[in-house]
């Protein structure tokens, strides 16, 4: 009987619905005889909402799928749903309580409610204990506001749900907090609501009483909430694209295969990688830029400082927040001269997550620090890192510390203390020596003064350029571009570079060759417009005082300690000796009148001209020439060297990388290959090991003993020989009668001398 019940409309609201769409006139009295259905559930519903009811749930859905082509009912349908949801969501049945929430999306989404009544419904219903629910939710709002701002920007929209998601942070619920925490900062991310109004409404939630809530907020200013599989980006789909092809293939073959255990095994992993391969990777994302649209960042970093001082939270959450606050005080250049005591008692080699702690010192040093508050820091990680009583990994991640301090904030360092770290560039152990090199090298270019004469180096161009180190607090306007003059002597170059002669055909007689009129290859490489010249003379051309001394530089460019400088290499910094003579004699060959000269014509290029990103190239590749070739004065680089000022590791960034204070130079691990190959190196000159060969008797001929006979025997045949049996404790008895006996025999011995 129930198969014939099938095709009874009030039974199979499908099938009415499907005919419903076709022909809505037709069945305007089955559309009302449901409605009033539903209007009787519903009172029922309110005499006790924690009932389920699946016959609820359809004429929900139904209504929902088709009630719009009925408009004199339907009109007060979704606001019902929405009064229902919030007076009762609370104690309602789960799936219930879900299928009203997609009833609602739907509507939605036929833009048949506005999305204010419902977002704001549903920024209430994520307090609801019902974790898939909330994941429900979470989804639909954020692709209801990207597609709200698809076309152009909704800013009543947009202002009136960001007001109310201000109050939902402040909200006791820990999980609708957490959820509005993370529908903003998504669609930040997105790019949808990436304004300032957004970021400063995400300050708020660092100060929250939950630390879930307020965890989330500083991981979004500190960058840290990309997951791990988002940060390989598209390396990740690229290696695994063989992957899929393979387990796509696998599956064909799976079907017409005889199944097997290990064949489901290998099926299985196939399916997990076409599932991962499917699911779309989302941009990596970097929030720096979120912390310069914050509007008060003195305010938000004291309030933060107070916050970690009085916290009892684990260590973790408060590391996290005065990273944040060493990011707000280096890029903001802010004043805050309590947090560089606070973090100085924690500059302990025993501290845990200490090359953090350092990081942060770094991040919150800049030039408008006082130089004053900065030289305890200094003093406190010279004290307790860089000294001979910790490891050499210590004393090397206290120099990089101090290294990128002093990088941001030169003048904290006194001549003294910046001496007595020099001295480690002599020490034997390699992680030491290139992390003391690297403080030098930086003084070397900031402040030569505060070293030794014999540590100076050679004199660089900028150095003699400028006045002198800047004071605390003072402030100078570049008025050119340096190395802006190398631009002229390249456009003197290209106008002047030579031009090869084209072979020219002229009319000639029928008595002689054409091939007599061209011109020798040989010579034409030697046409310079129009006048021709001699290979053979160029050297001697070459004659002036400078070309001879850039040849000399070039002779000399195979020896370090000639050419003097340092080198910069994948392993840290290379020093190269000097001695006093050689710097006197390279401070004498720098003319202050040349370097004028080039100071003026820098000027004038850099006023009368736009430099182009192709102009700062070639600034930059001439610049790297000249050094190699030994037309300037300064430090040498390899050719091949396309390093910009950022790329090294004293470079002022806003960001200070860990890795730049866990830098350790020391040689890598052998891996199995490399030591095998080592192994087999070694092996070279040295004579194949062989067993040696047993001492031959003395005499071939001879006969073997008992004993070497008794090896060549089987087991059985002595296993009941004395030999097998081993020793046997002798009893108190028979010592005693062997006693006696030794005795006696000795006796008789001494009877038979006398």
């Amino acid at each position: 009987m129930s198969n014939r019940n099938r095709n009874n409309l009030p039974n199979n609201l499908a099938q009415l619905q499907n005919l419903i769409k076709r022909d809505p006139e037709s069945y305007i009295e089955d559309f009302t005889q449901q409605w009033r259905h539903y209007e009787s559930n519903l009172e029922l519903f309110k005499l006790n909402p924690s009932q389920p009811s699946e016959t609820m749930q359809d004429l929900v859905m139904f209504i929902a799928q088709v009630g719009n082509l009925y408009e004199d009912l339907f009109q007060t349908f979704p606001d019902g749903l929405r009064s229902v949801l919030a007076e009762h969501y609370s104690n309602m049945d789960p799936s219930l309580r879900m299928t009203m929430c997609r009833s609602l999306m739907l509507l939605r989404n036929k833009n048949l409610i506005s999305p204010l009544q419902v977002l704001e419904l549903f920024f209430e219903l994520l307090k609801a204990k019902d974790k898939l629910l909330r994941k429900t939710l979470y989804n639909h709002i954020v692709t209801d506001i990207k597609n709200i701002n698809a076309k152009h920007k909704n800013n009543k929209v947009n202002t009136a749900l960001q007001n109310y998601m201000f109050g939902m942070l402040r909200d006791n619920n820990a999980n609708a907090a957490k959820m509005s925490l993370d529908i903003m900062i998504e669609l930040y991310r997105k790019g949808i609501w990436k304004d300032t109004r957004t970021v400063n409404v995400i300050v708020t939630a660092c100060h929250s009483k939950m630390v879930k809530v307020t965890v989330t907020a500083l991981k979004f200013f500190l960058g840290t909430d990309t997951p791990d599989d988002e940060k390989n980006g598209s390396d990740s789909d690229s290696d695994s694209e063989p992957d899929q092809a393979a387990a796509k293939k696998l599956l064909v073959a799976n079907t017409v295969t005889k199944k097997t255990g290990k064949k489901k095994k290998k099926l299985e992993k196939a399916l997990s990688l076409l599932r991962k391969s499917k699911k779309k990777s989302k941009p990596v994302s970097f929030n720096f830029s979120a912390i310069h649209l914050i509007n008060d960042p003195q305010g938000f970093s004291e309030k933060l400082f107070k916050q970690v001082e009085a916290s009892t939270d684990r260590f973790e959450v408060k590391l996290m927040t005065m990273n944040l606050i060493s990011r707000l005080v280096g890029i903001h250049e802010l004043i805050l001269l309590n947090f560089y005591p606070y973090l100085q008692r924690f500059l302990q080699p025993h501290q845990r997550e200490v090359t953090k702690l350092l990081m942060c010192a770094a991040q919150a040093s800049h030039e408008m620090v006082p130089p004053d508050t900065l030289e305890p820091v200094l003093m406190a990680i010279a004290n307790n890192f860089v000294s001979e009583r910790n490891s050499v990994e210590v004393m090397a991640v206290g120099l990089n510390a101090i290294r990128e301090i002093c990088a941001r904030a030169p003048l904290a360092m006194t001549g003294d203390l910046l001496q007595d770290l020099v001295q480690y560039k002599t020490t034997r152990n390699k992680t030491v020596m290139m992390a003391a090199r690297s403080l030098l090298h930086l003084y070397r270019n900031v402040d030569a003064s505060l070293l030794m004469k014999k540590d100076r180096g050679r004199p660089q161009e900028s150095g003699i350029l400028d006045e002198g180190t800047k004071d605390y607090g003072a402030s100078k306007a570049p008025t050119y571009v340096p190395g802006a003059e190398l631009l002229n002597d390249e456009d003197a170059e290209e106008a002047a570079e030579p031009k090869k002669a084209t072979k020219v055909k002229f009319n000639v007689p029928e008595g002689e060759k054409e091939g007599d009129q061209d011109v020798n290859d040989e010579e034409e490489e030697q046409m310079i417009d129009g006048w021709e010249t001699d290979s053979e003379d160029d050297d001697e051309r070459e004659t002036g005082p400078a070309t001879k001394k850039r040849k000399l530089n070039k002779s000399k460019g195979s020896d370090d300690e000639d050419l003097g400088g340092w080198d910069s290499d994948s392993d840290g910094w290379e020093q190269v000796s000097h001695s006093e003579d050689e710097m006197e004699q390279d401070a004498e060959e720098i003319d202050p009148k040349d370097l004028e000269v080039k100071k003026r014509a820098a000027e004038d290029v850099s006023t009368n001209r736009f430099l182009t990103d192709a102009d700062f190239k070639k600034i930059q590749e001439r610049s790297i020439a000249n050094v190699v070739d030994g037309t300037g004065a300064g430090k040498k680089r390899k050719v091949n060297s396309t390093k910009s000022e950022q790329d090294k590791p004293h470079s002022n960034k806003e960001i200070v990388q860990l890795g730049q204070i866990e830098h350790v130079t020391k040689k890598a691990a052998h891996d199995k290959a490399s030591r095998l190959a080592t192994v087999i190196e070694g092996r070279k000159d040295r004579e194949a090991f062989t067993k040696p060969k047993k001492q031959r008797r003395q005499n071939e001929f001879a006969s073997t003993s008992n004993k070497d006979k008794l090896k060549c025997k089987p087991f059985m045949m002595i296993s009941h020989s004395k030999r097998m049996r081993g020793k046997v404790k002798k009893s108190f008895r028979d010592k005693q009668i062997a006693l006696r006996d030794a005795l006696m025999k000795n006796e008789k011995g001494k009877k038979m001398k006398y």
